[in-house]
């Protein structure tokens, strides 16, 4: 997916404006099982999927809980790193060999203070991430299985084809035999 787009689906800036953060990315690619982003680390960076796809998850007990899939075009950064410049929560895994634009959070930073355009949009890309959290703890907690599976197969199809099954019962908050069970009474 092309950064410029990317950039227009989060908001319209003037091409002025645009242009400025288009000349601050890299491109850069790693392979499929290499975490982009670690758990109690500050991270530096933004990232945008330009090709392939994450999972996000914590550690809970021992295991791998999953609570989040970025998909092309979606912004990969840790929040808390990126509003208060602590460690993040989660560990972010790329599930196949990705491509991303890499931003530099600090640049970003001296852009918003100098440029309205530039601020409104990066305001605007925390909203976003916001009321996609939101949703998902929403989903989560007030959503069944079947419901959330159902709104999956809705809204991401393409996550059914590409991401282990295991990982989608982690993210529904069930077991792959639950899942398993569900996926047979939707069908």
């Amino acid at each position: 997916m092309d950064f410029g787009r990317i950039l227009d689906d989060i908001y319209q800036m003037p091409a002025s404006a645009k242009n400025i953060l288009m000349g601050l990315v890299t491109e850069v690619h790693y392979d499929k099982g290499h975490i982009l982003l670690k758990a109690d680390k500050v991270e530096d960076d933004i990232f945008f999927v330009k090709k392939g796809i994450v999972r996000a998850y914590v550690l809970k007990d021992g295991q791998e809980v999953t609570f989040w899939f970025g998909l092309e075009g979606q912004a990969v950064l840790s929040m808390r790193s990126y509003v208060e410049d602590k460690p993040g929560y989660e560990n972010i895994v790329l599930l196949e060999d990705s491509s991303f634009y890499k931003l530099s959070r600090e640049k970003l930073e001296a852009l918003f203070k100098g440029n309205p355009d530039i601020a409104n949009w990066g305001r605007r890309l925390a909203e976003q991430e916001l009321l996609r959290t939101e949703e998902r703890l929403i989903n989560r907690e007030f959503k069944t299985a079947r419901e959330r599976y159902r709104d999956l197969l809705d809204n991401h199809p393409e996550l059914i084809q590409r991401v282990k099954l295991g990982h989608i019962a982690s993210y529904l908050g069930i077991t792959q035999v639950s899942l398993s069970r569900i996926r047979a009474e939707v069908r």
